[in-house]
């Protein structure tokens, strides 16, 4: 395993983080504790959650991911070899069983402390925020269209607020900011930096794969000159970029299958897109997945690269993409097909 920091802190973790999302709803508690034995033996340090999981979310499963966690931490008495990060969902459709409020001073102390309890655990190493609550382009929407009625940076220092109370009650270590955009970031950096009692966000985590490298424009930049980390998600696009998608295929239990509206990243473009990354792996003796996680492993402005896995036979392919070294003959098709066919997928 390879290692790395968290910005601006000395806390190591893997460049491999392992995701949770489908613990609880497509994986059985048994195998989430799996593969958390697996990864931890594979060197894999960090592993992130939310209380939105298992995806897709509904009321009857509510924050069932954390609580398996939770369970195998009670097992195994291991929490301090783990760093942990877990997320407040935003406002949407799909939380409202959560909460409508959104996020405020009030909800955010309310989840970490649910969350808290449920992982078994009296503190979190990062605490995110799922998504803004604001009107702004995410899970997939290429535009922006503005509403003068939005008011919601006026909520940025009363979060940031909320947040460093529970830093200094010692219930989170550092903060970060998840589906975000270049204005987003800079108004939390700007804010931590006018208001030096506030924490200063650390990372961002943001979907990044060769189907969207959106965060390449502009995010990328910030990322570098402000040491703000890339935590990757959806490095294989749904599991698109496995390949096991291609010629119309559903294969039985797995995700685009059994959620057919997890569509982002299946449109004919994507797919074209696909294809010609699978050929190009195939004819440099790599799998597609191993590929495009090692791409994403392989970019200077990342901290660590979310991977997921519904089977055993997954996760040792994903995490074995950590010595996966690109030559510069691959890396030179990858910005061929690129900018043939760019972001086909936000």
């Amino acid at each position: 395993m390879k290692y790395t920091n968290l910005p601006h802190t000395d806390i190591e973790v893997s460049k491999i983080c392992l995701g949770t999302m489908t613990w609880g709803r497509q994986n059985t508690e048994e195998e989430g504790h799996e593969q958390m034995d697996y990864a931890l033996e594979q060197g894999i340090n960090f592993f992130d959650t939310a209380e939105l999981y298992p995806i897709p979310a509904t009321k009857e499963r509510y924050a069932d991911t954390e609580r398996i966690i939770g369970n195998w931490f009670k097992k195994k008495r291991n929490r301090d070899k783990v760093i942990l990060a877990s997320k407040i969902v935003g406002k949407g459709e799909m939380t409202k069983f959560i909460r409508t409020t959104g996020i405020n001073r009030e909800t955010i102390k309310s989840a970490v402390e649910g969350s808290l309890k449920r992982l078994q655990t009296d503190y979190l190493d990062l605490y995110q925020l799922h998504w803004p609550d604001r009107t702004t382009n995410f899970f997939g929407k290429r535009g922006y269209r503005h509403s003068i009625s939005d008011h919601w940076e006026d909520n940025i220092h009363q979060i940031l607020e909320a947040l460093r109370d529970l830093v200094r009650e010692g219930k989170i270590r550092h903060v970060g900011i998840s589906n975000e955009t270049p204005w987003g970031a800079m108004r939390y950096l700007e804010e931590s930096k006018v208001h030096s009692s506030l924490p200063r966000i650390i990372t961002i985590q943001n979907p990044y794969s060769l189907l969207n490298r959106l965060f390449e424009v502009g995010l990328a930049e910030i990322a570098h000159r402000e040491n703000l980390g890339l935590l990757a998600y959806s490095p294989l696009g749904f599991g698109t970029l496995s390949g096991k998608y291609l010629g119309n295929r559903k294969p039985e239990n797995t995700r685009v299958t059994l959620f057919p509206n997890y569509n982002r990243y299946s449109s004919e473009t994507a797919v074209r897109a696909t294809q010609k990354y699978y050929e190009l792996a195939q004819a440099n003796d790599l799998s597609l997945a191993q590929m495009a996680l090692a791409f994403v492993n392989s970019r200077p402005f990342l901290t660590s690269n979310i991977i997921g896995a519904t089977t055993m036979d997954q996760l040792k392919e994903n995490i074995g993409s950590i010595e996966v070294q690109l030559s510069e003959e691959v890396l030179k098709g990858i910005e061929a097909i690129h900018n043939e066919i760019p972001n086909p997928a936000p």
